[in-house]
């Protein structure tokens, strides 16, 4: 379904317009046919839009004022840590020297950005209190399934082949239990007390010989500090196993606290998020792991080192779960982490996480009147909401999130975590202005009262979009893949 003002890029198309210009071949021009096993050649030409260069800008510019970023409006998705990416971080990321080299480069005439990678090692391992960074991974996912699998590979060299159980508490991140499995892994599912934290006795029950891992975030997904987590670290540590800390809200503890000193012996780092690379949209992302000194010998290889005064990408790595990314890493996301690292200074980030607590309590107080607080205790970077009171006047958080389109704003996260009811999961970040929370804070309490006094209105939004109120559940289930020309 689509505005009929908007036409797709395909419905735009002319056949034989050109948008492009190439210049003339200065080399011999090869015989594709030849080069490639008959299996790989197309049999037709593909299905692409014909169009000038000034059609295809007028589409993507309308597109774009359509679609809703952080540089566009509040963007306050829980869990997901979208904030602002300074500007200065993409003007260092197109630094020649930066952006017109390549990976397969000689490391002799590559030195400063290798200077680079090896510095903001250095600069993640002092944020984390790790021993040893890999910068390999590209998103936090991935960095979950790299710990994890050093984390086998520990196991396996000491003999423990019957530690394939990782740990995950109630509230977790879905890619928890997902990065588990595709490690090989199973998981095991430790209870959440009423206070919304682990539940240590249940900790103590799940744990024992089979324990590989604990894969904790703290603060966890409902905003809440682990109060026990030298507790909770101390029970797996004394079981065999390790722990494993899922980086996504390092937002709120950045230069606070550090994970290294409260027992975990694994990290993983979300640079387009919590350190601003962009963030949204597929990637290109990047999740740096970091460990403690008896799982250095498993990091993927290579292993960025410097000897003397020259750095080099060290291959001698023989107990190394491998490379885990061609090259090394998402190389732009780590210079624009670097940047803000280094423009930020240890001031800036304690401040991150200063602006990043009041901004989410200060939101959480006021809103607390108008939706169920499930957890009334001081939060973090993020906390949730529950839409209970609306839902018994018929309107359903979907519902909300839909209404708050209507004013320009993006939804929250809704339904997760999964323990608690119609949950609302906000997180403002630190970059937000109070005018803009305040903007946000007033429009939620209209739609609280709108759910008393006129629920079809809610119930029926958006009312303001190019489209209107989608079936999200045919889009998933059948989605359309491409247009076809009449």
């Amino acid at each position: 379904m689509h505005n009929q003002d908007q036409k797709l890029i395909f419905e735009v198309s002319t056949p034989g317009r050109v948008g492009y210009s190439l210049p003339e071949m200065d080399v011999p021009e090869a015989d594709v046919a030849a080069l490639l096993p008959e299996g790989y050649l197309r049999e037709e030409e593909p299905l692409l839009p014909e169009v000038s260069e000034l059609d295809i800008m007028r589409h993507y510019t309308s597109l774009s004022r359509r679609n809703h970023g952080v540089d566009s409006g509040f963007y306050p998705l829980g869990s997901c840590t979208m904030k602002y990416n300074p500007k200065i971080n993409e003007n260092v990321a197109r630094y020649n020297g930066f952006a017109h080299i390549h990976p397969l480069q000689d490391e002799s005439s590559v030195q400063g950005a290798l200077e680079l990678l090896y510095d903001l090692q250095q600069h993640l391992k002092e944020i984390t209190g790790m021993d040893e960074v890999t910068l390999q991974p590209a998103a936090g996912a991935h960095g979950e399934w790299t710990g994890l699998m050093m984390i086998r590979a520990y196991h396996e060299a000491n003999g423990n082949l019957k530690r394939t159980k990782v740990i995950v508490p109630d509230s977790a991140h879905g890619t928890n239990p997902a990065s588990a499995t595709v490690a090989g892994l199973e998981t095991v599912t430790v209870k959440s007390n009423e206070n919304g934290l682990v539940d240590l006795e249940d900790l103590r029950r799940v744990v024992g010989e089979d324990t590989a891992a604990l894969m904790l975030t703290n603060p966890n997904t409902l905003g809440l500090f682990e109060e026990h987590i030298v507790e909770i670290a101390d029970i797996v540590h004394e079981a065999g196993g390790k722990v494993y800390y899922d980086g996504a809200n390092l937002n709120a503890v950045l230069s606070k606290a550090r994970p290294g000193d409260m027992g975990f012996d694994v990290v993983h780092l979300n640079l387009h998020k919590t350190f601003t690379g962009p963030h949204g949209g597929g990637g290109p992302g990047s999740g740096p792991v970091g460990v403690k000194s008896d799982l250095i010998p498993f990091l993927p290889r290579p292993v960025i080192a410097k000897r003397g005064d020259e750095y080099v990408l060290d291959y001698d790595r023989p107990q190394s779960i491998g490379r885990v990314k061609p090259y090394y890493g998402n190389f732009g996301i780590n210079v624009r982490a670097y940047t803000y690292i280094r423009s930020m200074g240890p001031d800036g980030l304690k401040a991150v996480t200063e602006y990043a607590v009041l901004n989410a309590n200060y939101m959480m107080r006021r809103l607390a009147e108008y939706y169920d607080l499930p957890f009334d205790r001081h939060c973090k970077h993020e906390f949730v909401l529950s839409g209970r009171r609306q839902k018994k006047l018929g309107v359903r958080t979907l519902d909300i999130a839909k209404r708050l389109l209507d004013f320009g704003f993006h939804p929250p996260t809704i339904y997760f975590p999964l323990n608690v009811e119609e949950c609302i999961m906000i997180e403002p970040t630190e970059t937000e202005s109070k005018e803009t929370l305040d903007s946000f804070i007033d429009i939620m309490i209209q739609i609280a009262k709108e759910a008393e006094e006129n629920p079809e209105i809610v119930q029926e939004a958006p009312h303001t979009t190019v489209v209107g109120r989608l079936d999200e559940t045919t889009a998933a289930r059948k989605p359309v893949l491409r247009y076809q020309n009449a």
